[in-house]
């Protein structure tokens, strides 16, 4: 299975994107082949600015995209990462001050770390640095 981040869709419905090329190739791969998912903090942040939200899942569904359940296995390797992620911006003193709560990505990289998923993704910089163990798909 493969986990897909929410910028695979926007670019995959954006023609202009740079990216779109990419993020379709690998939205079409992932259904046709090992299986495409997201869970329920990627499809938030897809309904958010839709101008249907209401019918998010159901279009994704449509695709062939699976809807995941966050498994609450993924709560402890979500709350380690965010801990050296607010640790790291702790000592660079020129950052602005991290949310207490963790930020979605870290969701997302908890979910593929605990469950075996890739993760594709355009946005590669926080997965590779707090879950070096999830083997990420993204553009060359």
């Amino acid at each position: 299975m493969i986990l897909l981040d929410t910028n695979v869709f926007i670019y995959a419905f954006d023609p202009d994107a740079p990216m779109c090329s990419w993020a379709r190739g690998i939205l079409q791969s992932a259904v046709l082949n090992e299986g495409a998912a997201i869970n329920s903090v990627i499809l938030a942040e897809l309904m958010v600015g839709d101008h249907s939200p209401e019918t998010v899942a159901t279009r994704l569904e449509g695709l062939g995209v699976h809807l995941l359940d966050l498994p609450t296995a993924a709560a402890p390797r979500c709350a380690q990462a965010y801990g050296e992620y607010l640790e790291n911006r702790r000592v660079q003193k020129d950052l602005p001050t991290a949310p207490k709560s963790p930020l979605p990505d870290f969701f997302i990289g908890a979910h593929g770390a605990v469950l075996g998923f890739r993760i594709a993704t355009a946005d590669t910089g926080r997965f590779q640095k707090y879950f070096p163990e999830v083997q990420l798909l993204c553009p060359a």
